[in-house]
């Protein structure tokens, strides 16, 4: 299959535009009645200047065609000449009319799909798993998302209508030729195959150099995505001129592509109209040899010129859009590659939904490996009772994270199985499995919205007073009530206004809101200050009554806090047992310890 037509084959793609054009098909309809009566007004509008021409300067009697307009012609050369002058006015401006109806109905149409493309991809997006976005580069997706979705528009409405209104052009008009002057309609003709032969060849490589373009946009939004997110990182090891030697020379290739795709694009352009000077030169020639031989009359002449005028616009606006077509394509392609990949697997028709569970957790002979990656677990088996306080701990890479994404369905195990109060969570649905874990990641993000919002966010129903409960029961309350509109402060992006404490206690807030029966906490207190460090702990210590409690830790001081001690090593649980019984077995967790001490 072409990359260049793999997105005609897109289920994903025609599933989303074959909607909207259905939802849409009345303004079609009306822009395809529009479109005809500009084809047929076009072809009137030279008439006008043969009846001018023929029969009322050089008084040629009236052909038997035309035998209808006689009365026109009895009223006298005056009034005849201002009614064809009349028609003249009133064709241009049933043109411009129609021609804005089209336009308009069209353009409606296609920002229809576009909105519709958009929602459509930020809805799939979401739903593909967490190995396909790690993988990704977040630039490159937000170019899908918003640039290419925006070219689609001229593919799936205003070219395929425009491209239909040329096509009937070119057909009518060498009719209407022929009907005139076999000969010369011939000569017209035989122009034909040389401009399509040169569109079809130079389209193609506009096609690949936009291609090209396209992939290095897509960088370019990545590196400049990337820098943003990590200027403060940029800032204090002084990389800004290194780092504005590489967004540079990401610039000059999309530059570079982009006028190469401009050069070819120019080149279509250019043959066309050499083409087309061509044709015209000959047919005026020969043309005005047939008026000479008395075989054409002038009026005949200028209405067959004013057709080859027109008939060689269509093809030149056919170039123009060949290379927009090009652009268009391979963006449809690039958002049909992304419809097209599988979403994570949907709850089976008979999921059970998680209704208040206790809370124990066991993982039995559990194994899981990133897709072509190391083993991250190798037949992990471990139990945590319903209301436990476990501390997770392990060297990098021990798979204390993997673990913790598992158990929210985030990843699915390689083999083995995860349960919750004995059942296997792939038999629960995803929404109340999440639902009922409460989630405080170690990167405390925010959104930026309001406190309430932000809070809010796993429970949108959540009332005014489960909020302040929630913040209160975060040691959070305090400080919101501070803010300058309360709960209903707007944040900046990533809650920059905030300390790393704040945000923290604000996450450990939005997680609890929503009561859940098992809390995860991943590294709490890595980077707060010693004061957040206190409040978070005394938080944890006052919410964890009837909830299993799961905290990858960091700080082995603290290890007295939790029933257990879990320790990970190469994917697999190494020990286990109550932080003083595990130092004094002086096995793989005081090894830790005395690491961190060092």
């Amino acid at each position: 299959m072409s990359t260049g037509t793999h997105f005609l084959h897109s289920r994903g793609l025609r599933a989303v535009v074959g909607r909207c054009l259905r939802e849409q098909r009345w303004p079609l309809a009306l822009a395809g009645l529009s479109l005809l009566g500009v084809v047929l007004a076009e072809l009137l509008a030279p008439w006008p200047l043969k009846i001018i021409f023929d029969h009322l300067l050089l008084g040629r009697p009236l052909p038997p065609s035309l035998a209808a307009l006689q009365p026109l012609l009895d009223l006298g050369a005056w009034p005849a000449l201002l009614v064809c002058a009349a028609a003249i006015a009133l064709i241009a401006l049933a043109v411009g009319a129609l021609s804005y109806l089209q336009l308009y109905t069209t353009a409606r149409v296609g920002h229809r799909i576009t909105w519709q493309l958009r929602c459509a991809l930020f809805t799939h997006l979401q739903r593909l798993s967490l190995a396909y976005h790690r993988a990704s580069r977040s630039g490159e997706l937000l170019t899908k998302v918003a640039g290419d979705t925006n070219l689609l528009r001229d593919l799936f409405a205003d070219w395929l209508l425009t491209f239909v209104r040329h096509a009937l052009t070119l057909v009518a008009m060498l009719g209407v030729m022929f009907w005139l002057n076999w000969q010369l309609a011939l000569v017209v003709m035989a122009t034909l195959p040389p401009l399509l032969g040169t569109i079809y060849f130079l389209n193609r490589r506009v096609k690949a150099s936009v291609r090209e373009q396209r992939r290095f946009e897509g960088r370019m939004a990545s590196r400049l995505n990337e820098v943003l997110s990590s200027i403060a990182l940029v800032q204090a090891f002084g990389r800004q001129q290194h780092e504005e030697g590489r967004f540079q020379a990401e610039v000059q290739a999309s530059y570079d592509s982009g006028m190469k795709s401009v050069r070819t694009a120019g080149a279509i352009s250019k043959a066309i109209a050499v083409i087309s000077a061509a044709g015209t030169a000959l047919t005026v020639l020969l043309g005005a040899r047939e008026v000479l031989a008395g075989r054409l009359s002038p009026g005949e002449l200028l209405i067959f010129m004013a057709y080859v005028g027109s008939l060689y616009k269509p093809v030149r606006d056919l170039g123009r859009l060949s290379a927009k077509f090009s652009r268009a394509s391979v963006s449809a392609q690039r958002v049909a590659d992304i419809l097209d990949i599988a979403p994570d697997a949907e709850d089976a028709p008979d999921a059970l939904d998680l209704q208040r569970p206790a809370g124990e957790i066991v993982f039995e002979d559990v194994h899981f490996s990133y897709s072509g990656g190391r083993t991250v677990l190798a037949g992990l088996n471990l139990r945590i009772a319903a209301g436990e306080r476990v501390a997770l701990v392990g060297g990098s890479g021990a798979g204390k994270s993997t673990l913790v994404a598992l158990l929210l369905r985030l990843y699915e195990p390689s083999a083995g199985r995860i349960l919750i109060d004995g059942v296997d969570i792939r038999r629960y649905t995803r929404a109340s499995l999440r639902r009922e874990i409460g989630v405080v990641p170690q990167d405390n993000m925010l959104f930026a919205v309001s406190v309430r919002e932000n809070i809010a966010y796993g429970r949108p129903d959540a009332p005014q007073e489960a909020i302040e409960r929630a913040a209160m029961a975060a040691r959070a309350h305090e400080f919101v009530v501070g803010l300058p509109q309360g709960y209903d402060t707007e944040l900046p992006e990533r809650a920059s206004s905030l300390s790393g404490g704040q945000r923290q206690r604000l996450c450990l807030a939005r997680a609890l809101v929503k009561e859940p029966a098992v809390l995860v906490m991943d590294e709490p207190t890595a980077a707060v200050d010693a004061t957040s460090a206190r409040l978070i702990h005394e938080a944890v210590a006052h919410v964890h009554r009837h909830r299993t409690l799961l905290v990858i830790a960091h700080d082995y001081a603290d290890m007295a806090r939790y029933d257990r001690v879990l320790v990970l090593d190469g994917g697999r649980l190494v020990e286990q047992g109550a932080h003083d019984s595990l130092l004094a077995a002086r096995g793989p967790y005081l090894a830790l310890v005395e690491r961190r001490h060092a």
